[in-house]
């Protein structure tokens, strides 16, 4: 299975030449690492957030109908004059 996040490692640490220091080499790909989880989270939180919206507004949607307070009798009544 193609991995671009796995790839993107793989060619940060292979760009680097011989006579690198593995701690800078390591460094600079934990940072891209985190960088590009933290924006995973990031768009999957705002996924969750606009879930959780239109969950709200589908199930608030039935309570926007005008509801008249009038009991039926006198509804009726209203619509015989």
């Amino acid at each position: 299975m193609h991995d671009p996040f796995e790839e993107s490692l793989r060619d940060l640490l292979k760009s680097s030449p011989s006579s690198h220091d593995d701690d800078a080499c390591l460094h600079r790909v934990l940072k891209t690492a985190n960088r590009q989880v933290g924006a995973g989270d990031l768009f999957s939180l705002m996924g969750h957030w606009a879930q959780a919206l239109m969950i709200a507004l589908n199930n608030g949607s039935a309570h926007v109908a005008p509801v008249s307070r009038r009991t039926q009798s006198s509804a009726s009544a209203d619509k015989a004059d």
